[in-house]
């Protein structure tokens, strides 16, 4: 075969161009690869997935005795065998049964084949394995070798999925242990192993409890700190209290996704409580719609707050507290502008050392009006981690504010409000993401300037996606040059975007209990949240049948006088779930793809002398005559049908509609062209200029089977062969509006 068909082959396994050609470099390795990949081709058709093709490579690369490919192949094409740990398995008992026959009874049961491992099953011996090291865990905490766990848990369950285990694994000491401190980050002492007396473990233990705060790196105490923490326990009983607190200036995107799990979900596994608060210090840029959007969002995800709180609850409190910040000499009035104090070393406020009483007026002289916007502000004295100086407490804005009306024209800023609210609410994990460690060192002096409760501050590291944007400014930008409708264009990666194209709330649950929780920013392939979303849809959207670009198919021996009515289940592999009925008649439509005029190898569809059966109808048609119409194009086939027991049965089976529903079809693609549309690098201009033009796909005249005809907006089925489908809410009594979610498999062909 020429170079250039190897060199696409090997491309089509999921080798990067580099790994192909390098492989073609060796005769042997190449030669049996192509071999393997082409007999894979005969089960899967010219399609394999990259998991797929991972393993063919595998097995090309290690088999050393030629005369077994043809049998591991086709366990590995017909998905008996799935896992690397499965293909090790295999390749090492051919490797010790060279004699013919293998037993394949025994080769079946020493290779894993059929076994299944429920996440029921990995979650009890992971529970399991922490249990019997849950001292230790608790004493050495991140220090303690996860990988004694993982291998602890997988030899008891040997086929188990090891991913599955490693983010079980995460998932469980997460909520044993609370997110990581700074301790946890050192490394481990290498001295001899001591065995820790009862009162070592108890101390090690009381680090991470609610109400021991001061035991943290880094936490700044006073003399009143145990007093307060104290006055804390008394009011929480010590329970955990986390809150996610979004600003109500845009949309929820999969980041907040993460954000969302985390603090709902740590308080959760711990009893506790989640607030969901909206920091709505910013009246410029919050709209009614986005409070709702939000609040809607976080319970579409299946969390429930504890309490619905704003920073405008506070704001009397918070204007309190700033007073008193002045009075103990923390704070002052400055008349620096917005522009002197941007860059990396503005220069100081020679206004730092005005006398107490002067900035008491001054900020008194804000509240009532009588400053323009950016003439005064109130700062506070300290420095932050990252050089910044006495950053803004306060600021002059004459906004209404959608809660409190004209009653303010001065409003805190996130530095001075966040820490201020948590105390209030006396949260005991205050979650954030890693660009507000700048923020930490302003945490915890504002709380104890004012000498009140003071929680911890704990930063774990964002999510981002390849081929995305999630700015809101940025998508503003998209919206205002049309390259996407509004905020819930299903192209975008914001929570109503992905809730419009389909994505069920677990699926998103699940990636991000994948993702789990680092320090380090992690940044996905979109590929592997649509695979969560595949798992979802797979078990809870029920089968109907569409055909994206019809051609009419005339059955000219129909076997009865009227239509039938053909049983279709729900879900061919559990019909306990249901069936429901299609017309089927002597006139259907088919995909205009499953029917060529001339056949070509590998084609195994309608052609001529070439039949294939109807999906669920239990006949099979064959093609007598083409109608073509005045310009030349195929308008229609006659066929006549049989049963299919009443002679060879067809290569293939393709799906149809007869009577059907003609409806909308969104077809969606990645909205950018490169993996990072922001960088300056990879799109020198600019994320707009990235944009794919055949990101969306309209199909108006597409047909659908009459099952869904009492579909609601958000409903999800699984059109056959096609992929996951979603209606959409632009859809009327007069016609259905379908957004594909996901196809039915990764394509591997896609960058």
């Amino acid at each position: 075969m020429a170079t250039p068909d190897s060199l696409a082959l090997f491309t089509g396994l999921g080798l990067s161009e580099n790994k192909a050609r390098e492989t073609l470099k060796n005769a042997a390795l190449s030669t049996q690869l192509r071999e393997a990949a082409t007999q894979a081709q005969q089960t899967l058709g010219s399609t394999i997935d990259k998991a797929t093709g991972t393993l063919l490579y595998g097995l090309a690369s290690r088999l050393r005795d030629t005369r077994r490919l043809s049998f591991l192949v086709g366990y590995i094409a017909n998905k008996k065998i799935h896992t690397e740990l499965q293909l090790s398995a295999a390749l090492e008992y051919v490797r010790s049964h060279p004699l013919d026959p293998i037993d394949t009874k025994d080769f079946e049961q020493e290779c894993g084949v059929g076994v299944v491992v429920t996440p029921e099953q990995i979650e009890e011996a992971v529970e399991a394995t922490i249990n019997r090291h849950r001292p230790q865990l608790l004493v050495e905490r991140y220090r303690f070798s996860m990988g004694l766990l993982m291998g602890e848990a997988r030899a008891a369950l040997r086929w188990a999925d090891g991913k599955m285990i490693k983010n079980e694994v995460d998932m469980q000491v997460l909520h044993l242990l609370g997110p990581k401190m700074e301790a946890d980050l050192e490394k481990k002492p290498k001295v001899a192993k001591a065995r820790l007396e009862e009162t070592d473990r108890k101390t090690a233990k009381d680090v991470v409890e609610n109400g021991e705060n001061y035991k943290t790196p880094g936490y700044v105490t006073t003399p009143h700190t145990m007093d307060l923490l104290k006055q804390h326990l008394e009011i929480t009983g010590g329970q955990v209290r986390t809150r996610f607190p979004p600003e109500p200036n845009g949309i929820l995107h999969i980041g907040h996704a993460k954000a969302i799990n985390f603090n709902f979900g740590y308080a959760k596994a711990n009893n506790g409580i989640c607030f969901l608060r909206f920091d709505d210090t910013n009246p410029e840029k919050e709209e009614a719609k986005f409070f709702t959007a939000i609040y809607d969002m976080v319970t579409w995800l299946g969390y429930t707050p504890y309490k619905v709180t704003y920073a405008s609850d506070y704001f009397d409190q918070l204007y309190a507290w700033a007073v008193e910040l002045i009075r103990r000499g923390q704070a002052y009035v400055c008349h620096q502008r917005g522009e002197e104090l941007k860059g990396h070393n503005p220069l100081p406020s020679p206004w730092r050392d005005r006398p107490i009483e002067e900035s008491l007026l001054l900020f008194e002289a804000m509240r009532k009006g009588k400053f323009a916007e950016g003439e005064a502000t109130l700062r506070m004295k300290l420095v932050m981690e990252d050089g910044k100086m006495d950053p803004v407490a306060y600021r002059v804005k004459y906004t209404p504010h959608h809660r409190t009306g004209d009653k303010w024209c001065i409003y805190p800023t996130y530095d001075y409000t966040h820490c201020l609210c948590d105390s209030i609410e006396h949260i005991t994990h205050s979650l954030c993401t890693k660009e507000f460690q700048a923020r930490r060192s302003s945490y915890f002096w504002l709380c104890n300037a004012l000498d009140v409760y003071c929680p911890v501050q704990w930063e774990y590291g964002r999510l981002n996606l390849h081929y995305a944007v999630v700015s809101k400014r940025k998508i503003l930008q998209l919206v205002a040059a049309g390259a996407v409708r509004d905020w819930d264009d299903p192209r975008l990666f914001t929570l109503t975007a992905l809730r419009r194209r389909g994505f069920p709330p677990e699926a998103i649950n699940n990636f991000c209990a994948r993702v789990g929780v680092t320090v380090a920013q992690t940044t996905m392939e979109p590929h592997l949240l649509e695979a969560c979303v595949r798992d979802v849809l797979n078990d809870t959207a029920p089968r109907a049948m569409a055909v994206l670009e019809p051609l009419q198919v005339v059955i000219t021996n129909f076997p009865a006088p009227k239509p039938l009515d053909i049983r279709v289940p729900n879900f061919p592999a559990d019909e306990t779930k249901g069936f429901h009925q299609v017309p089927f008649a002597s006139t259907v439509f088919i995909e205009r793809t499953d029917f060529k005029e001339e056949s070509e190898p590998g084609y195994k569809r309608l052609a001529w002398g070439q039949p294939v059966g109807l999906r669920h109808t239990g006949y099979v048609i064959e093609l007598q005559h083409v109608v073509r119409g005045s310009s030349g194009c195929v308008e229609c086939l006659e066929v006549t049908c049989r049963r299919a027991d009443a002679g060879e049965k067809p290569k293939a089976f393709i799906h149809w509609v007869s009577q059907p529903l003609v409806c909308e079809i969104r077809l969606y693609e990645r909205l950018f062209q490169h993996k990072n549309p922001e960088d300056p690098v990879e799109v020198p201009g600019g994320f707009l200029s990235d944009l794919n033009p055949a990101s969306l796909q309209v199909i108006k005249g597409a047909l659908v089977d009459c099952s869904v005809a009492l579909a609601k907006p958000f409903d999800k089925f699984q059109f056959e062969r096609l992929g996951y489908f979603s209606v959409d809410p632009d859809s009327h009594q007069g016609q259905v509006v379908f957004n594909r979610t996901v196809t039915l498999k990764e394509d591997p062909g896609k960058v």
